[in-house]
């Protein structure tokens, strides 16, 4: 299986030299402002790079200016190796400076050990010296065609080798999820037109057309989703999907206590947003890389082991990076899956697994969340 296998993070806000091994579930942990959504947003700006839109994922966050860390650095940087079975591991480095009022691409390498003296480089550039491997040529060769300067030559150059388009895809597919949004006007609530639809949306746009799908055409993955609701909710009875119009479904509730359905709008937000998080976390067709923003907003404590469980599952076919600072949540995860981020005195963020802080001896005793909130993992709880 593809996957990537380390993260190394240099110049990016708080973040000014970090690395950390990826596992297949990450729940970083730690106060406002340790660099939790940082993580997510420099792993999001590597994504963007890798499908062509670094510039405008850049534009976003106010320039790249605005986002090295302050005082320390003029020059941002990744460095991610990606597992590859029965190879050498795939190294992608990439550094982006400063030039005038924008940013230049001042280095990018894509390489692999192959028993050469030197690593096979299908990528090497520097500024406005570009370089990737031609394999009809079989040597390293300047493009023919016009290359943007603001965007990486992973995104541009023809395709590779199958290890190298994988990367490329991986990157390229990582996915982003914030905070719901169950505003009365907001997409999750309205009646959705009916389209194929293979993930729920980021904001809920899809959910009605996606779970209809699941009903339809995978109805053991719609029951699992059914059986995750009354689960959490022992009332719940099934879920429908009446139409309004020509091509447009509504979704309603089935409450066992009620002989009227219930409406999506007229949920409430915490029953909403983990109706889509199960519907999320069920999906066969989630990306490489998974991340999740505070997904226990509005989530009543007893709704978090349900979903610290279907997390664990998903993450057998997606890399799951969770951002949380909910110690309620942390009670039902494992050392393994936790990494606490805190503050130096320098005001950078450092990164450390929790299963290699020797915390046998304190959770003989007490449980995850309180070996936290007593200060002995970090994370200033």
């Amino acid at each position: 299986m593809y996957k990537i296998n380390r993260m190394k993070i240099s110049g990016f806000r708080r973040l000014w030299e970090i690395e950390l091994p990826i596992r297949p579930f990450i729940v970083l942990i730690g106060a406002n402002g340790v660099g939790k959504t940082s993580f997510l947003d420099a792993f999001s700006l590597l994504s963007g790079s890798a499908s062509g839109n670094l510039n405008h994922i850049l534009s976003q966050f106010g320039g790249l200016a605005s986002i090295l860390t302050r005082g320390k650095s003029e020059e941002l940087s990744f460095l991610v190796d990606m597992t590859v079975p029965n190879y050498s591991p795939l190294e992608y480095e990439l550094h982006l400076s400063l030039k005038g009022t924008g940013y230049s691409i001042s280095k990018e390498i894509l390489s692999q050990e192959r028993g050469y003296p030197q690593p096979f480089k299908h990528i090497d550039s520097s500024e406005s010296d570009i370089r990737y491997y031609e394999i009809d040529e079989n040597r390293l060769v300047r493009p023919d065609w016009e290359h943007s300067p603001l965007e990486t030559s992973l995104s541009q150059v023809p395709k590779m080798f199958r290890q190298p388009e994988e990367l490329r895809r991986i990157l390229a597919t990582a996915t982003h999820y914030h905070v719901l949004d169950v505003g009365p006007r907001a997409p999750v609530k309205l009646p959705q037109p009916m389209k194929p639809a293979l993930l729920p949306g980021a904001d809920g746009e899809d959910l009605v057309p996606y779970l209809y799908y699941l009903r339809e055409d995978d109805r053991d993955r719609f029951d699992a989703i059914l059986d995750s609701l009354r689960s959490a909710f022992p009332d719940f009875d099934d879920l429908n999907f009446p139409p309004v119009a020509a091509g447009v479904l509504s979704m309603t509730w089935k409450d066992k206590k009620f002989t009227k359905p219930i409406y999506l709008n007229e949920l409430s937000e915490g029953t909403l947003r983990f109706l889509w998080l199960v519907s999320l976390l069920q999906s066969p067709s989630l990306s490489t890389i998974t991340m999740i923003d505070e997904p226990e907003v509005s989530l009543h404590p007893e709704l978090l082991s349900l979903l610290a469980d279907l997390m664990r599952e998903a993450s057998q076919r997606t890399q799951l990076i969770v951002a949380t600072h909910s110690d309620r949540f942390i009670r039902f995860l494992k050392p393994e899956e936790v990494v606490t981020m805190d503050i130096e005195e320098d005001g950078c963020a450092t990164v450390t697994w929790a299963d290699n802080l020797d915390l046998d001896r304190w959770l003989a005793e007490y449980s995850l969340d309180e070996v936290w909130q007593m200060g002995r993992m970090g994370g200033r709880s």
